[in-house]
């Protein structure tokens, strides 16, 4: 997390203004309820769709990526994705941006994330896919780097999610980004 801490004063500029009306849509807002971001640290994603939910819970390893959060509209949890501090069926909605990578027991976080995750509920995940060359580089870059991630082929990531109960659709809008809709029944 030392690689977050570092980035995180520049982090929101650094990725960019979200895409609010395709996460709108994508996660099926507005919605009543809990929305869990999940690997969230600042916020900048969830924190564009707080009049859309009834609350947004932010959960981060990185205590300065909190921190940056902590002036948003939203709740604040420092946690493992794959150890989460919740009660089963806890949440309507769970997002996760271009953070799978970073789990370090990814199938693991993707078990959690279902157990909060209400039944109705759905979870979306953003995540680079590993069969375009330049997320091969990026991969080898922040393998360079010593950032621990692993980067997955969509299907794989498909695989992983397509449990008993849950139905996947997957997006692709671009050639780098996957986008993995699971529905719990």
């Amino acid at each position: 997390m030392k690689h977050f801490d570092l980035l995180a004063p520049i982090y929101d500029s650094l990725a960019g203004k979200p895409d609010t009306t395709r996460f709108k849509r994508l996660l099926a807002l507005p919605c009543k309820g809990l929305l869990l971001d999940a690997g969230g640290g600042t916020a900048r994603v969830s924190s564009r769709l707080s009049s859309l939910i009834e609350h947004i819970v932010v959960s981060d390893l990185s205590y300065r990526m909190l921190r940056l959060a902590s002036h948003k509209p939203v709740l604040l949890v420092g946690s493992r994705v794959e150890q989460l501090p919740f009660a089963d069926e806890s949440f309507d909605r769970i997002l996760v941006v271009d953070a799978l990578h970073h789990f370090s027991d990814q199938q693991g976080a993707i078990r959690d994330l279902l157990r909060v995750l209400k039944c109705g509920g759905r979870l979306v995940i953003e995540e680079y896919d590993l069969t375009h060359t330049g997320v091969k580089l990026l991969a080898l870059a922040e393998k360079i780097l010593g950032m621990g991630s692993r980067f997955l082929k969509s299907a794989d990531m498909e695989k992983m999610i397509s449990l008993d109960g849950v139905s996947v659709t997957i997006e692709r809008p671009n050639c780098f980004t996957t986008w993995i809709i699971a529905d719990k029944k």
